[in-house]
């Protein structure tokens, strides 16, 4: 059974462009995540902290004086220990002892006959073809290098020219033919002889009636041990050490033992190379450790920029900022800052998109009241139509004039409390300047206004809090006339001050009507008023706006209430109307 489809079969692609994908794809991670300037510079800040360390253990490792010392003392003992073998088989063997006849035929009775010297003590001299042997033999596993010599300085026998019986002597002489050392060659000589030399002298080889030419062969000569540390021509440790070889207290010769040229050298490196092994190690973790660390700085601060150059370029939509709030450290802080940041401008743009649209809406109507009333002017043919016509003009410029008035005000109200500093206001000094104008301002509506203060268990005995006293002024101002406004004749305007434990509450309650319950949560929109008692276009409607824009940029809350009463057949009734203002203390 076959089966038919139109389907056509999806092609593979081939295996080298597969690869060649997956390395562009590999390239773009590491140039776009893994090496930024970030990246590069945390990467070679810890590198570079991790490079002075070791290059300080390199050069001031205790390593290399420690073998020294030990090696000194190696060399010491093994020196004893030669020159005591040396000195046991170091004399000249005489069976025979000569005698003069004719001297002893001229003895009186009673005298002896002696070595020819008399009292002289007796001397027995090195002889290299008796401690040759056993020179070869103690000094040829230790790959030391010995040389021998006599009391007066002069080199007897040396390491260097032993050979057994049937060996053939050889000696490495230079080619004549033989390069000299170029330029680069010389300075990096020149430089290891810098830094391996240090303080220490230069060693060279002296003549072999030089002897006491170093300082420890002619110590040595006196019966002290000594020893000398001393670098070559390419940088390298020679150690020295010379012991007296002596025979029942007399000092027979000198013996100098000397370490091979770069024995110690290579001992250092291969213990530097231990740690630059070790180096490698840390620094490839370092270099991990520190790739990562990066990625978790460096990518989210990445997605931040670029989140904020969309809000940059942003047309119509929100952009979201990146929230790495959850982050305890600065990341998330600067998260949360942006993200708050963003927001605010988000709504300060649309509050002035909005506002612009509704001072657009709100100069449009009067504006074409007027613009009907001036084109009908010239139409009016009685003089009532006429006077009822410029009312109407005259109307609308005073609408227009407050509207204008209040608009500026308000657009001006965001850049002034941004400018001006916060400073510590006497709420109660405060209240009783405003409410005292309020009382003094003669009016034929017969509205009372008073004030008082109350204190909640355990609030401060101030009323200090944090803000601009000319606008917390301008909102008092504002809900005393409001409230006024609406207060029947003989009625009365309380405002209520009262202090709590983390701020303080103004209470401004009247008399009139109240709020309708649909209004309660609009009458602080821009250009809202809800007057029908007064004709149209007497109030602006931003009076409440202002206000709450005052309140909420102290840090506070605005709301309206209606206060209620109950009849004596229960029914509830309202009494007129609160508003509350609540401000967080200094």
């Amino acid at each position: 059974m076959t089966v038919e489809t139109n389907e056509a079969p999806l092609e593979r692609p081939s295996e080298p462009a597969g690869i060649l994908a997956t390395v562009r794809r590999v390239r773009r991670f590491v140039a776009f995540k893994g090496f930024s300037s970030l990246t590069r510079r945390i990467v070679l800040l810890n590198l570079a902290g991790l490079c002075a360390l070791v290059s300080g253990i390199l050069y001031l490792s205790e390593f290399r004086s420690g073998l020294i010392d030990a090696r000194i003392q190696s060399l010491l003992v093994q020196g004893e220990i030669i020159a005591a073998a040396i000195a046991s088989s170091a004399q000249v063997e005489t069976n025979a002892i000569t005698l003069d006849p004719d001297r002893l035929l001229e003895l009186q009775a009673g005298e002896s006959y002696g070595p020819e010297d008399g009292f002289a003590p007796l001397e027995f001299p090195i002889n290299p073809e008796r401690v040759a042997p056993v020179l070869r033999r103690l000094v040829g596993p230790t790959r030391t290098r010995a040389r021998i010599y006599d009391r007066e300085g002069q080199l007897l026998l040396d390491s260097r020219s032993l050979y057994s019986r049937g060996e053939i002597l050889r000696f490495d002489l230079p080619s004549p033919n033989e390069p000299k050392p170029g330029f680069l060659e010389r300075a990096w000589l020149g430089v290891q002889l810098w830094l391996g030399r240090g303080d220490l002298p230069l060693y060279r080889e002296m003549g072999p009636q030089a002897g006491k030419n170093y300082p420890e062969v002619a110590s040595a000569a006196l019966g002290t041990k000594a020893s000398e540390v001393r670098v070559d021509e390419r940088g390298q440790v020679v150690v020295s050490v010379a012991v007296p070889i002596q025979r029942f207290r007399a000092i027979l010769g000198v013996l100098l033992l000397s370490t091979q040229s770069g024995e110690i050298d290579a001992a250092v490196k291969a213990e530097r190379f231990v740690i630059v092994r070790v180096f490698l190690v840390a620094a490839a973790v370092m270099v991990l450790l520190s790739v990562l660390l990066a990625g978790t700085i460096a990518d989210p601060v990445r997605k931040l920029a670029a989140a904020a150059e969309r809000v940059r370029r942003r047309i119509k939509t929100r952009v979201e900022i990146p929230d790495f709030t959850a982050r305890a450290d600065e990341i998330g802080h600067l998260s949360g800052a942006l993200r708050d940041m963003t927001s605010a401008l988000y709504n300060r743009i649309e509050a002035i998109e909005s506002f612009a649209a509704d001072v657009a809406h709100e100069l449009k109507n009067p504006l074409t009241s007027l613009r009907s009333a001036v084109e009908t002017l010239p139409l009016a043919k009685t003089d009532s139509s006429r006077s009822r016509l410029l009312e109407v003009i005259q109307h609308d410029v005073k609408r227009l004039d407050r509207l204008i008035s209040d608009i500026s005000d308000a657009s001006r109200l965001d850049a002034e409390l941004q400018r001006q500093e916060a400073v510590t206001v006497d709420l109660k000094q405060l209240l009783e300047m405003v409410v005292g104008l309020a009382q003094d301002v003669r009016k034929d509506d017969g509205v009372s206004v008073s004030l008082s203060f109350d204190r909640a268990a355990g609030a401060p005995q101030d009323y200090n809090i944090a803000g601009h006293s000319s606008r917390l002024g301008q909102v008092v101002d504002n809900l005393v006339s409001n409230a006024r406004s609406f207060s029947p004749q003989g009625g009365s305007v309380r405002v209520t001050c009262r202090r709590l434990k983390d701020g303080a509450e103004i209470v401004v309650d009247d008399d009139g009507p109240g709020i309708r319950p649909d209004a309660l949560s609009r009458i602080f929109e821009r250009f809202y008023t809800d007057r029908p008692h007064q004709g149209f276009g007497q109030n602006s409607g931003l009076g409440l706006s202002i206000s709450r824009q005052i309140v909420e940029a102290h840090g506070g809350r605005i709301w309206a209430e209606n206060r209620t009463a109950t009849d004596p057949d229960g029914t509830p009734h309202v009494t007129g109307a609160r508003f509350v203002v609540r401000l967080p203390a200094v």
